[in-house]
């Protein structure tokens, strides 16, 4: 069975249990509208589903409320940033709205931030920067219990390690592409594995290095471990995010043989260009509607319904989830009221808030 919730209400639910945890207003409301808004572009892995998560790291301190990114340097085109173990939805929107201004004055931003937990769908800070006219990349690292293998590998050695990068495109929404380095990320096993569903076994492997279509490989121990997505060109872009969003950042790299830790730290290393400032604008314009054109030209695939660029088919989850409401499983949903409870906030309350009741 699944609970049908409309954006607003599931907003104020979730707000309800962020703002139980200590967190401001502000915050509280933050850390909802970006969790929702996840869930209304289909990627319920990163969506309501992780605040069972968050309660635990608050809990064990490990996700501290009301921080603020801190300067560790200010070179101008040039930031380093402490994310302060701060909720991700906050930090990564402070954080980027900073590298923002830098980009407006010098043409190009260059920010290093470390120490941030969970900073969430990645695409969303890329959001944040194409609507102001620019072009973001970001290579991010994962500090919580290992889950992804390397190439040749058997066992989970760093995590999913998202890349982003978002360009805006001249009469129409932006390009938007924001993956994981994993084959999958580790929210859509849990997701497949609250629902009782199996996964593609080139996704993941079991306890022992072996090709699995069972979830719970990647939820419960005997842990598995993820599979990069392109074999070695996966691995290679993971290592990357490691050491540019990892290293780099200061933030810290995964080599801890501790997997009972409940939070999840980012490192994230995130370039922004103002391309308005590269005087090309008139060839950029006018290559990228061309080359639009073109591939939009191509025969569909059998299977296939048009051909799409990155960024499309989460607006158009959005905009059916928007009119038809935001599905969530019963073991999401029961694991977010149990979260609820450890900060004692009823069951009935959570789920009348989310009910619009």
């Amino acid at each position: 069975m699944k609970n049908v919730f409309h954006k607003e209400p599931l907003t104020r639910a979730i707000e309800a249990v962020v703002a139980a945890g200590g967190s401001e207003p502000r915050e509280a409301r933050l850390v909802a509208e970006n969790l929702v808004t996840a869930n209304l572009l289909g990627h319920d892995s990163h969506g309501i589903g992780m605040i069972p998560r968050y309660v635990d790291a608050l809990l064990e301190g490990g996700l501290s409320v009301n921080q603020h990114p801190k300067v560790k340097l200010d070179g101008g085109a040039l930031l380093a940033l402490d994310g302060c173990q701060g909720y991700g939805q906050v930090i990564g929107h402070e954080a980027t709205a900073m590298a923002i201004g830098r980009a407006r004055s010098h043409g190009l931003c260059i920010m290093a931030l470390g120490r941030s937990h969970h900073l969430g769908r990645i695409g969303h800070w890329g959001e944040q920067a194409v609507a102001q006219g620019l072009i973001s990349i970001s290579f991010v690292n994962v500090i919580s219990r290992a889950i992804v293998a390397p190439y040749a590998g058997a066992d989970a050695r760093f995590g999913t390690n998202p890349v982003c990068i978002a360009i805006p495109l001249p009469g129409e929404p932006p390009f938007l592409l924001d993956m994981a380095t994993s084959a999958v990320a580790q929210g859509k096993i849990r997701v497949a594995y609250n629902k009782k569903e199996k996964v593609a076994p080139e996704m993941l492997l079991d306890d022992r290095g072996n090709p699995t279509a069972d979830p719970r490989y990647g939820v419960i121990e005997p842990f598995g471990a993820l599979r990069t997505f392109g074999l070695y060109k996966g691995y290679g872009l993971a290592l990357a995010c490691e050491l540019l969003g990892g290293a780099l950042t200061g933030g810290g790299t995964w080599h801890s043989e501790d997997k009972s830790k409940r939070r999840v730290w980012n490192g994230m290393l995130s370039i922004l260009v103002d391309p308005a400032r590269l005087d090309t604008g008139q060839v950029f314009e006018k290559e990228t509607l061309e080359f639009l054109a073109s591939l939009r030209k191509s025969p569909v695939a059998p299977g296939f319904d048009k051909v799409r660029i990155a960024g499309e088919p989460e607006r158009e989850t959005r905009a059916r989830r928007e009119e038809e409401g935001i599905p969530v499983d019963d073991t999401t949903w029961n694991e977010i009221q149990a979260a609820g409870a450890k900060l004692k906030l009823k069951k009935e309350t959570l789920q009348q808030l989310a009910e619009g009741r």
